[in-house]
Order: C-alpha cells, then structure tokens, then sequence
C-alpha cells in the first residue's frame, strides 16, 4: 500500500495518520525518509513529528554515529503510548483485549455465552472493560471497537439464523458500545476487522491484495486491495458464505437453498457430528470450489485462511490445497501458496476492531479527541 500524503492544510489531521503508519511500518525511520516516502516536506512532517512525540505516541532514539558530524534521530512507534479495546461479538461469547499501538494484546478477558442478546451482552461487556481498565498492562485508552458477524444493512442475512446474532436487529451498536466504555465507539463486521487486523500487524506487511477468508460459526471474507478493505456499494463485498454451493441443497436462514456456509463453517461442523479429519475429506469438495471461486473473482496473491475454528482444524483445511484444480492464480511463479494461514488467526478480529479505534480517534472527524480523552481519562 502506498501511503501519500498531502500539503493542503485542510489535510494535516489525514497527514498525522499517514506519518504515523509510515512510522509503524517502516521504524526506526527519519523525518527526511518519511517525507520521501508520503510526498510531504520535511517540515510539514517535523511539525507533525512533534506533536506525536508531545502526545507520547512515537519515540525518537538517537543513532550511533558512522562517519562525522551527528546523525539524525531514527523514530518509531511507542508501543505503549496508546492503547485501544478490541471486543469481538460472536454467537459462541464475547471476548474483548487491550491492544498496543504495535499491535501486540496486553490483556485479554473472555466470557463463554451462547446467542447473547444486546441488553446482556453490553452489561458483560461494561464488565470486561471495567476489569481490562484495571489491568497494570492497560495505559492511555484512544477508543474502542466492536466486531460483529456481517454481512450489516441486508434484510434477509443480517442477524439472521444461527450463524450470525439473532436479535440485533436495529440496535444501535455504536451508541450502546460508547456507553458501555466511556470511549469513541467504533463498528465493523468481523471479517473486515480481521483483515484489517492482518494487514496491519500480519501477513498485511508483505502483502497488499489478498482475500481473507474468515471461517467462524459462518463463513464470511474480506478483499484486502492495495491494502485497504474493499467495501463495494453497501459495504459487504467479498461476501462467500452465501453463495450458491449446492443446487437445491439445504435450507439457509437467508431464504435461499445451498449456500455455502450451510456445508463449509463451524456451524456445519457441529452439526455433522464427524471427527475433524473425517469431516475435512467431506468438505473438500467445497473448501477446493471456494478458494476456486475467490481466485476467479478477485485474483489475489493469496488467501489467508483464519477465523474463530481451531488451529488444528484450520491447519488440516489448508492441506486440501494439495488437490487444487486450475484457476487463474495456479501459476508456477508464485511468491506465495495459494492458501496460507493467517498470522494471528484468534485475534485478527481483535486487533483489527482495537485499529479502527486507533484510526478513528486520529482521524480528521477527531481531530480535537486527544484533548477530551485526556479529560476523561483523569477524571
């Protein structure tokens, strides 16, 4: 991903932001390097360089010496200058983590309840922030975010049927979530957020058009394109587990017959009954038609495989890549596999709802936020 920033004045809220991700990215960095590689000038990213540094977000550490004269301070990220919650709301519970500005979860709080429903699921979660609040490893909170399984705004999918969260239908979650914390409240499906979550502190770095294959109690994904989530016109795009898979084929929540998700995802794991290496043979079938179908449509460089599944069930369905028949992306050349298996698969959807925070707040719409979290962090 390209990070350019610019000179209008109008843009140094959206300037911070890039050179802070410049700094995350690529520290310990200089100024001048930052400022050859967002397309700003020197001084505007000094200024902006100072204020992140009054804020305690970055750190400036001087070099060694290697010739004459004195050499010019390497910046980088201060991993504890900040900190973001991360909740991820899932028909199986709610967990939600203190998330650095690296990335890295300092805390973590989990609370195993089936099918919650609002009203109780935010009385837990005010619980769980009081409790993360209190831990010696939770410093300056920015925000918090929420991930919730998508797709969002589809009458007939959304908090629809067993896979997603029965219930939820208009509640304002972004409101409810700020009430519940005390903090700038952000939402996101949980397959955005955790394609978001590895492009950030994963796999992203090397990476920046992949598709994210989030495999939960549903199926879900998430087109990461030049390093930004593609959303298409209603925000859902990337969108497979409602996919036709078998022609008349089982009923699905959304109306339809043969969707994908009601044969590839936990939930039709659970429901099979099979052990897990029987069950992966039977699916194969449909895992293999799948990364097909999102090779074809998106050509990615490849699909990261991650979600809410175990480690050793998601391992065993990345070896059915071995039999992967032609697609635009079985080429000889490849930098990658055609599947690999994401670098954090348990807390993608985590760090990905803590950064939307973290963004959120040094965005433009929040350009004056420091100076109110300040206040209510001391207050």
């Amino acid at each position: 991903m390209a990070l350019r920033g610019t000179n209008q004045e109008t843009g140094r809220p959206y300037n911070r932001r890039i050179v802070l991700e410049a700094i995350r990215l690529r520290g310990p960095t200089t100024r001048g390097d930052i400022a050859r590689s967002v397309g700003l000038t020197v001084q505007t990213v000094s200024t902006i360089v100072r204020e992140l540094e009054d804020e305690g977000l970055i750190l400036s550490v001087q070099k060694a010496p290697e010739g004459r004269g004195i050499p010019p301070s390497a910046l980088t990220i201060n991993p504890d200058g900040g900190h973001a919650l991360g909740i991820h709301v899932t028909p199986l519970g709610i967990e939600a983590a203190v998330v650095n500005l690296r990335g890295d979860v300092v805390d973590s709080v989990r609370r195993e309840v089936l099918n919650v429903a609002p009203g109780e699921a935010f009385s837990i979660i005010a619980d769980m922030v009081t409790q993360l609040k209190a831990s010696p490893h939770c410093g300056r909170l920015l925000g918090a975010g929420v991930a919730l399984p998508g797709p969002f705004d589809v009458e007939s999918m959304s908090f629809v049927g067993s896979t997603t969260m029965i219930g939820w239908k208009n509640v304002d979650i972004r409101q409810h979530l700020a009430d519940a914390t005390g903090l700038p409240a952000f939402i996101e499906n949980d397959m955005a957020a955790a394609a978001l979550g590895e492009q950030l502190y994963g796999l992203g770095q090397q990476l920046s058009n992949y598709y994210y294959l989030f495999f939960s109690v549903g199926l879900g994904g998430a087109v990461m394109h030049d390093g930004s989530v593609m959303r298409g016109a209603w925000g859902n795009a990337g969108e497979i587990g409602h996919i036709p898979a078998v022609p008349d084929g089982e009923a699905c929540p959304c109306g339809n017959r043969g969707c994908l998700e009601r044969y590839l995802s936990l939930d039709a794991f659970e429901r099979r009954g099979l052990p897990a290496d029987e069950w992966v043979q039977e699916i194969a079938p449909f895992f293999r038609n799948a990364i097909r179908t999102i090779e074809n449509l998106f050509d990615p460089e490849t699909i990261v495989l991650g979600g809410l599944a175990p480690l050793p069930l998601l391992h065993q369905l990345t070896t059915l890549v071995d039999g992967l028949d032609n697609s635009i992306s079985a080429r000889a050349h490849r930098a990658h596999p055609r599947v690999v298996l994401a670098s954090d698969c348990q807390h993608s959807a985590l760090r990905g709802a803590a950064a939307l925070a973290v963004f959120g707040v040094l965005s433009p719409r929040y350009g004056q936020m420091f100076e109110t979290l300040e206040k209510g962090n001391n207050e």
